[in-house]
């Protein structure tokens, strides 16, 4: 299984997950409330790379990070 963390204000513990591409993750988190407003706006990176394709492969152990948008200097 593949590992999520939600990073910064999203606020939500790291879970395992069983899913095939980046789109499976978008359905799976679809009717989740506190991730609602964080999935159209969040970077992506699978094991520390940023991922811009929704087709993306996920890999039994990859780590997926969901990062939210942040302001300062």
């Amino acid at each position: 299984m593949a590992r999520i963390e939600f990073l910064g204000p999203i606020g939500k513990e790291p879970e395992d997950i069983d899913i095939k591409n980046l789109k499976e993750l978008k359905e799976l988190f679809a009717g989740d409330k506190k991730l609602e407003e964080w999935l159209d706006i969040c970077a992506v990176a699978i094991n520390d790379t940023l991922v811009n394709e929704i087709d993306v492969k996920i890999q039994p152990n990859d780590k997926i990070s969901l990062l939210p948008p942040v302001c300062g200097g």
